[in-house]
C-alpha cells in the first residue's frame, strides 16, 4: 500500500521590484527587453523575487494578470544565465498572438555563443533529439527517443584552436537546445557548468555560460507588421572576446 499526502496549494505573491532592466521597445501591446545574466524569467515556488517578472511589474504595471499570476506576459523564456532579447505580452491579444507564433514556429531567433575549440565547418546543421536526463532532472541529454530538436550554426570568428564565435538559428525550442547541440558536436559553450566546465573559463574571467539571445523577429500582435529587435552584447561577453583576441595576438 502506498499513501500519498498532497499539500494544499500555496499562493505565491509576486510583487513589483525596482530592478534595472534595459527596455529595447515598448508600446501598448508588447515590451521587448535585454535580459541580464543571473535573472530568471518568472518566479518559482521557491523563488518569488528577483525575476524578470518582478522587474516588469514595477516598470509595466498593466502586466498584472496577463498569462497567469506568476508568469504575467511571459510567452517564452531564456535560461537564468542566458542574456538577451525577450518579448513580453502586455495584454491578452498580444499574449495569444505571440504564443501561437511560437507554437507555429513563426518567430525567428538568432543566438550568439562563444564555443570551445576551432570549428572546421563554417556552417553546419545539428538534428539531435533531446530528452530530460533520467537522474539529473535539471539536465537534458541527447536521446533518440526524445523530442525533435534542430539547430543551424554559422561560425563568424575563430580564435586559433581555442575558441569560435558562432551564430545559432534554432528551428525548435527545446530546453538547453543550443548548449546541448554544441556539446554534442564537441564544442561546448564557455562557462557552461552543466555541459562543459573548464579551467579556461576562469582564465578568461568567464563566470556564466557565454550564450546571448541576439535577435528576435515576429509579427506584431495588433498591426501584424513584421518586427525585429537586436539586443547588444553584455559587458562580460565583450570582455571574454577581447581576452581571446589578446591571447591570439600574443601567440
Amino acid at each position: 500500500m502506498i499513501t500519498v499526502e498532497t499539500p494544499e496549494p500555496r499562493k505565491i505573491e509576486v510583487l513589483p521590484e525596482d530592478i534595472p532592466i534595459e527596455i529595447l521597445y515598448q508600446d501598448r501591446d508588447i515590451v521587448v527587453v535585454n535580459k541580464p545574466a543571473g535573472m530568471m524569467a518568472h518566479p518559482l515556488p521557491n523563488k518569488a523575487s528577483g525575476t524578470l517578472v518582478n522587474a516588469l511589474l514595477h516598470l509595466v504595471p498593466d502586466l498584472q494578470g496577463i498569462g497567469g499570476q506568476i508568469r504575467p506576459g511571459i510567452v517564452h523564456r531564456l535560461d537564468k544565465d542566458t542574456t538577451g532579447v525577450m518579448v513580453v505580452a502586455k495584454n491578452d491579444l498580444a499574449h495569444n498572438s505571440l504564443s501561437l507564433q511560437f507554437k507555429e514556429r513563426k518567430v525567428k531567433k538568432i543566438y550568439i555563443a562563444l564555443a570551445r575549440g576551432k570549428m572546421e565547418k563554417t556552417e553546419f546543421y545539428v538534428d539531435a533529439p533531446i530528452a530530460r536526463h533520467p537522474v539529473m532532472r535539471l539536465k537534458m541529454m541527447i536521446d533518440e527517443l526524445g523530442k525533435p530538436a534542430q539547430t543551424k550554426f554559422k561560425v563568424i570568428r575563430r580564435f586559433g584552436n581555442v575558441a569560435s564565435i558562432v551564430l545559432a538559428f534554432p528551428k525548435t525550442g527545446r530546453t538547453h537546445q543550443i548548449r546541448l547541440h554544441l556539446k554534442y558536436v564537441g564544442h561546448p559553450i564557455f562557462g557552461d557548468k552543466l555541459y562543459g566546465k573548464s579551467t579556461k573559463d576562469e582564465a578568461l574571467g568567464i563566470k556564466r555560460h557565454m550564450l546571448h539571445a541576439l535577435k528576435i523577429g515576429f509579427f506584431h500582435p495588433r498591426t501584424e507588421k513584421w518586427m525585429e529587435f537586436v539586443a547588444p552584447l553584455h559587458q562580460d561577453f565583450k570582455e571574454a572576446i577581447l581576452k581571446l583576441h589578446e591571447l591570439e595576438v600574443k601567440e
